[in-house]
């Protein structure tokens, strides 16, 4: 198969010819219709996730259809259109068993710990589990948002958070997660604030539900509280920076939520105001994806037209592209999910 593989960390991206993935036992193989180009790529790329063992094929969010299943599959057949959260658990641990995939101490990540999606091909372990069927009114690139940053969005929002109703929420970052986030929050009726470095993704922000956009930097914390008279009920990090985490704290008033949504890298953990969060009784939440037991919610208000993930889409783009799109995607200036064809 075709895919995009490097050779080290930080190193050179290229398309080639790599060996197809075999269906493990329970597992099956997705050719992928799309793939997500995600900042956690990036992070990936870069040597922050020591699951990564090199030569590695990046990409963990995606959709497709089945093209092999392994022994013991019994859910899936070649040719059904799925999608798979970014977290596959295990399925037979208590977390697993319990609804509760995200946390499985034996999870594995397509796209980490074993070649990913930028491919014609992916491998999915335990299917039956972490298998999740595409509507047929969902394309494959709006599928494809599903699975890393629309999910786990979603999972922050509407689970971590429980945002309610006419809840202030701040959310750091208007990227493929914070895009969603503002998306999610405002569907459900809360009053979004976006925060972000570039006009353009605050524009953007705007046109999905935000309220009120305010440029980051130190004096976002301050111009939050004036906006929502005394902080805001919930903040989200979809960033992942040191000043974006504090900040995201400082924006909430008392007994406020702070969900973690950003990978923080261990040059970059943050001084957090843990004298506040005691004075003020915040709540810090960590939100790591979402499982696939938790899909059908959320796609049932995709079906209603209530969230739209296709909004989100910036375009698609070939692996080659992608390649060279990747190491920047630290750097690059939000503006919504960019999907790449393997095909």
């Amino acid at each position: 198969m075709r895919a995009m593989i490097y050779d080290r960390f930080r190193g050179p991206i290229e398309v080639r010819e790599v060996p197809d993935p075999v269906a493990p036992p329970g597992g099956a193989i997705v050719r992928v219709g799309a793939s997500g180009l995600c900042r956690s790529d990036w992070h990936a790329w870069a040597g922050h996730d020591d699951s990564v063992h090199l030569p590695h094929v990046p990409g963990h969010e995606f959709a497709g259809t089945v093209a092999s299943v392994g022994e013991g599959v019994t859910g899936w057949r070649v040719g059904d259109r799925v999608t798979t959260p970014f977290v596959n658990g295990c399925g037979v641990c208590e977390w697993c068993r319990s609804g509760q995939a995200q946390v499985c101490p034996d999870q594995t990540q397509p796209g980490f710990t074993h070649w990913g999606s930028h491919a014609e091909l992916v491998a999915v372990r335990a299917a039956d589990l972490n298998l999740v069927a595409v509507p047929d009114a969902l394309d494959d690139d709006a599928a494809a948002s599903l699975g890393c940053r629309f999910a786990t969005a979603y999972r922050a929002v509407r689970s971590r958070a429980a945002v309610r109703d006419g809840e202030w929420v701040a959310v750091y970052g208007a990227g493929g997660v914070g895009l969603s986030a503002v998306m999610i929050a405002a569907a459900i009726g809360a009053r979004v604030i976006a925060v972000d470095r570039t006009p353009a993704a605050l524009a953007l922000a705007a046109s999905l539900g935000a309220e009120h956009v305010v440029a980051a930097g130190d004096s976002a914390p301050a111009a939050i509280a004036e906006l929502t008279g005394g902080g805001a009920h919930v903040s989200i990090d979809a960033v992942g920076a040191a000043s974006t985490s504090t900040h995201a704290v400082l924006s909430l008033r008392r007994r406020g939520r702070h969900v973690q949504v950003g990978l923080l890298s261990a040059d970059q953990l943050p001084t957090l105001p843990l004298d506040r969060v005691i004075a003020w009784e915040l709540d810090i939440l960590g939100s790591h994806g979402m499982s696939a037991a938790d899909y059908p919610g959320m796609l049932d208000l995709v079906a209603t037209g209530a969230l739209r993930p296709q909004d989100l889409l910036a375009g698609a783009v070939t692996l080659e592209t992608g390649a060279t799109m990747l190491p920047q995607a630290d750097t690059a200036s939000p503006t919504g999910i960019t999907v790449v064809h393997p095909g």
